[in-house]
């Protein structure tokens, strides 16, 4: 959903690393997402995008991996490099974004349960005390 639509959604952060491949271009490094919605996504990246481009993103840290193609509807620069702006191309692409937000939120969780009460949770585990706990909270 590029464009003015990519908007419309309201944005969740989340700091997960990413990939960027710009359609038949070289692309500066992506660092990490910044905030997902169902219309997009933005993440820190070492260069500016082009506002028009086609990207292909991929966040490994899921299996498999989340991998979708999107338009860049804005960059600017920030600190020491650039934050820009997604929108989909696809709803299912917003639909599987939005998953990819929620295992890194149990991830998140599993981690600070380890660091915090020397729990070690199967991911499994700690996606059923994350569900139990927080998916009513978990914004739509």
């Amino acid at each position: 959903m590029a464009g003015e639509d990519a908007r419309r959604w309201i944005r969740h952060p989340v700091e997960v690393p990413i990939a960027c491949q710009v359609t038949g271009a070289p692309a500066p490094a992506a660092r990490a997402v910044r905030d997902v919605s169902e219309g997009g996504l933005s993440f820190h990246t070492a260069g500016p995008l082009t506002p028009g481009s086609r990207v292909r993103i991929t966040i490994d840290l899921v299996r498999p991996p989340f991998t979708a193609t999107a338009v860049v509807v804005w960059c600017r620069p920030e600190g020491d490099g650039w934050v820009v702006g997604v929108g989909f191309e696809t709803e299912d692409a917003g639909y599987r974004a939005r998953m990819v937000e929620q295992l890194c939120h149990i991830e998140q969780y599993r981690r600070r349960v380890r660091e915090e009460e020397g729990r070690e949770l199967s991911p499994q585990e700690a996606a059923l005390e994350w569900i139990q706990r927080y998916a009513s909270r978990f914004p739509r």
